[in-house]
């Protein structure tokens, strides 16, 4: 009897607790359907007195988001789209290109491009042979203009006129070498033309006296004319990345060595990919282009111009990188070099005028600073001062590419020339995306059409007459 007690009792204290928790359930979910029924009339009510009625609507006034009325403009996955397809249109590019010619990368070439005779090395010595030049006329550069002449114009065209003596007498140098060279002499020249006239502006304004201001965080010291006349400055003004003289460039406050080993690592990784994807990609095609350009067979030239088009652009994207952000930061930031600017946004521009001005900044601010601002204090209106800097410029890519060649076919130079009708043209009817369009096409079909004919005259010369000429051999 006890037994069953306590058997009853414990089923009854059972009982009780199920139906506490089925209250406690029932109570709960009673609780949430109020709420939600409370949170729907308020709902309703609001849409009533709001006069809305999109709850049993579903369409309103707007625009396709492809329709240039539309302000959507979220276009990341259609980006993403073009380069999903540029990365697998190349890659059937270097594909079929491996399958046709094989690997043909070969470092052995690379140096004969640079080198006839392992002996003789008439290109590096030139290069060497400026630090003399350098020498005598920083000397003789500083005395004159303690003394005040300004007759040494002449003497700094010798440094344009020099190298181009050189390769032109000297058989050994080779055309990629005395490319560099020149182009080495030739940012030389402009550094001293605006040593030149820096320093002779300081003298018109009569500041013959250094005044030192008071120290900056950095621990520079505030110079002015004739102070700054210092072969220690002189040579600072020539390694830095800038063609612009001034008294007291903005200097960094440290060297940062991450940044300084991540250009390093970013220059001979792309110098290598340079070299390799010219001698992979671009050398058959141009090779390939020599007989329709002998036969002018037009419809062939087009497929091979085309076919060039691609890893001509590459290849100069590359080559923009590399040169304009990875090596001119590398010696901005080896030289605590402030000014960083080097390119703006060209890729961008909408205009040909807005490309010239914004892809390379340093012979820009050159030639707005020493060029064309001089011509128009002279009274020269904007189109010629403008039409000039063209024509200096169209002059200095002849310079750069027909004395290696040795040969003067002006491809260059009428290229540079053909901007200024193409900056009108684009400027006057194209606007927005369509002149940004037309700033693309004229770089990309642009600059192969130089390099063909190029290549093409200098095969004609240098590889058919010694081929019909035996004894020339």
């Amino acid at each position: 009897q006890h037994t069953f007690i306590i058997i009853t009792s414990k089923r009854h204290r059972n009982t009780e607790n199920s139906i506490t928790i089925k209250r406690k359930t029932f109570l709960q979910r009673n609780y949430r359907i109020n709420q939600r029924a409370e949170r729907v009339s308020y709902t309703y009510k609001r849409l009533l007195e709001t006069g809305e009625n999109w709850y049993r609507n579903c369409h309103k006034l707007q625009e396709s988001m492809l329709s240039s009325a539309s302000s959507f403009k979220n276009y990341r996955g259609i980006l993403n789209w073009c380069v999903v397809m540029l990365v697998l249109s190349n890659a059937r590019l270097v594909l079929e290109n491996l399958l046709r010619y094989g690997i043909l990368v070969d470092p052995i070439q690379v140096v004969s491009l640079f080198l006839k005779d392992p002996y003789s090395w008439p290109a590096a010595c030139l290069i060497i042979g400026m630090s003399t030049i350098m020498h005598y006329h920083a000397a003789q550069h500083i005395l004159r203009l303690f003394r005040g002449y300004n007759r040494n114009k002449g003497y700094l065209f010798l440094v344009l006129c020099f190298p181009v003596v050189i390769v032109l007498m000297v058989p050994s140098v080779t055309p990629v070498g005395g490319a560099i060279a020149l182009g080495v002499y030739t940012i030389l020249f402009l550094k001293l033309y605006s040593y030149k006239d820096v320093n002779r502006w300081c003298r018109e304004r009569m500041q013959v006296k250094a005044r030192p201001s008071p120290p900056s965080t950095e621990g520079a010291v505030h110079v002015s004319y004739p102070g700054n006349l210092s072969l220690k400055d002189l040579f600072y003004f020539v390694f830095a990345p800038t063609l612009c003289y001034e008294l007291n460039f903005p200097r960094s406050p440290s060297v940062r060595m991450s940044f300084l080993l991540r250009r390093l690592f970013e220059m001979l990784i792309l110098t290598q990919l340079l070299v390799g994807l010219t001698q992979q990609w671009m050398v058959p095609i141009i090779q390939s282009s020599m007989k329709p350009l002998q036969e002018m067979d037009y419809s062939r030239m087009m497929e091979r111009l085309l076919r060039l088009a691609v890893p001509n652009h590459l290849l100069w994207l590359i080559f923009f990188y590399s040169f304009f952000h990875s090596s001119m930061n590398f010696m901005a930031e080896l030289l605590r070099f402030g000014d960083r600017e080097f390119y703006r946004d060209w890729w961008n521009s909408e205009t040909v005028t807005y490309f010239w001005q914004n892809w390379n900044i340093p012979v820009h601010k050159w030639c707005i600073r020493h060029f064309y601002k001089p011509l128009l204090r002279k009274g020269a209106s904007k189109l010629v001062s403008q039409s000039a800097v063209f024509f200096a410029s169209a002059f200095f890519h002849e310079y750069l590419v027909s004395v290696p060649l040795r040969m003067f076919r002006l491809w260059a130079f009428m290229g540079m020339m053909a901007q200024i009708p193409l900056a009108w043209f684009v400027g006057r009817f194209l606007r927005g995306n369509y002149g940004n369009a037309a700033v693309w096409l004229s770089l990309i079909i642009g600059q192969p059409i130089a390099v063909l004919m190029y290549v093409h005259d200098y095969y004609v010369i240098h590889h058919l007459e010694e081929t019909a000429d035996p004894g020339a051999l």
